[in-house]
């Protein structure tokens, strides 16, 4: 009996899943080769055309020397030391730079720009790990959860008139509309007017990185052409933790939000007579936890 509960299990939710999953990953797949694979073919093109030229400028060098200048750069890009200026460029580890470095790190959002490159770095970093990123969980587990208590203290919420249930949405939508223009529609323009990017490149920056994703197209703080304030990427990574703990509200709310709209829609349209139900002799509806 347990297997043949364990096979319909699989056959009725883990399989259909596990099928959409995975048309899911090959959809994606499918797109993003469409739209990458060209640019990138033109991009290693124009790459190799523009060494040539270099040589052909500069006949003192071969292409053996080219290529491992190339490689020096590369090897100082991964260590996190941006090629472009001199050695008067703001360092990747002053207090700013190191407290953004630990926020990526316990978020696991790991940009991938920068990196510890001492053996002594690398072995902190495994152990901070180890303890941040539960201690990050746990944090806005908890900072979610009770911004959640404060904002639905609805544990009666059925028996309002409709009028107050009607307003409590209102407020609830309208608490969230405000949140994501503070988290995900402000900081993009910020980002966007002192990094030199378009309010596209800024929402993408925003949203990549709060979803924890962080592909290290784009970093805050890096350019060494511009003169950051010293707290700028220390900002950044305070606004991280709370778009973190936001995401985890709105998770939460958006559920929540959709029921009592759904009642609200309910209530309003009242019941159909085509139904041909018998009216309910307790118009209160069942009470369905926050939780939901």
């Amino acid at each position: 009996m347990p297997r043949a509960g364990l096979c319909s299990c699989w056959n009725g939710r883990v399989l259909p899943l596990l099928v959409a999953y995975i048309c899911y990953l090959l959809l994606g797949a499918t797109i993003f080769r469409l739209l990458e694979k060209q640019a990138e073919a033109q991009s290693r093109d124009q790459f190799q055309l523009e060494k040539l030229r270099f040589l052909e400028n500069y006949t003192c060098l071969d292409q053996h020397a080219l290529e491992t200048f190339v490689q020096v750069i590369l090897e100082a890009w991964v260590k996190g030391v941006n090629p472009k200026g001199n050695s008067t460029n703001p360092s990747n580890w002053d207090f700013g730079s190191s407290f953004f470095f630990a926020g990526t790190v316990v978020t696991t959002i790991g940009y991938g720009n920068l990196a510890p490159s001492t053996d002594a770095g690398q072995v902190f970093c495994v152990f901070y790990a180890l303890m941040g990123i539960p201690l990050n969980v746990v944090f806005l587990n908890h900072l979610g959860t009770g911004l959640r208590a404060h904002l639905t203290t609805l544990d009666r919420w059925e028996e309002h008139t409709r009028r107050s249930q009607l307003l409590q949405v209102l407020g609830l939508a309208l608490f969230l509309t405000l949140g994501t223009l503070v988290i995900l529609i402000f900081p993009p323009m910020v980002f966007s007017h002192v990094e030199g990017w378009s309010f596209g490149e800024g929402f993408y920056f925003a949203f990549i990185t709060l979803s924890t994703i962080g592909f290290g197209d784009y970093v805050v703080g890096t350019d060494p052409t511009k003169h950051y304030i010293t707290m700028y990427r220390s900002l950044a990574a305070v606004w991280i933790l709370l778009g973190l703990a936001w995401l985890a509200v709105v998770l939460s709310l958006g559920s929540l939000l959709l029921h009592r709209c759904s009642h609200l829609w309910l209530l309003i349209r009242g019941p159909d007579p085509k139904d041909g139900a018998a009216p309910d002799p307790d118009p209160r509806p069942q009470k369905v936890p926050i939780s939901t």
